[in-house]
């Protein structure tokens, strides 16, 4: 493939593939725990999918960023934050087993 083919090929997808990642991918990446592994984070990605919803994994993705927002959730005694924090974990357990090398 001529190189200038492949510079627009690659134009066109790199921007489309970063828009159309999820919400713990992108908090993954901008993390420092992950120095940007976008397979890792794209593996959690992948594994937040199967099991949280749209509103779960904008939830939890804040956690990447603020990790007394995750054991404020875990202490609290909310319905709702028990519930949530039951299925995290699942995400937990279904990342760690998934993704894990």
């Amino acid at each position: 493939m001529k190189p200038i083919a492949l510079a627009a090929a690659l134009a066109v997808l790199l921007p489309a593939s970063l828009a159309t990642a999820g919400p713990i991918q992108r908090a993954c990446m901008a993390s420092d725990r992950a120095a940007g592994n976008r397979a890792l984070c794209g593996c959690i990605q992948q594994a937040a999918d199967a099991t949280l919803t749209g509103s779960d994994q904008r939830r939890a993705a804040k956690f990447f960023k603020d990790p007394e927002a995750a054991h404020a959730t875990w202490v609290s005694q909310s319905k709702s934050d028990d519930a949530f924090w039951d299925r995290y974990k699942s995400f937990g357990a279904t990342a760690e087993a998934y993704c894990a090398g």
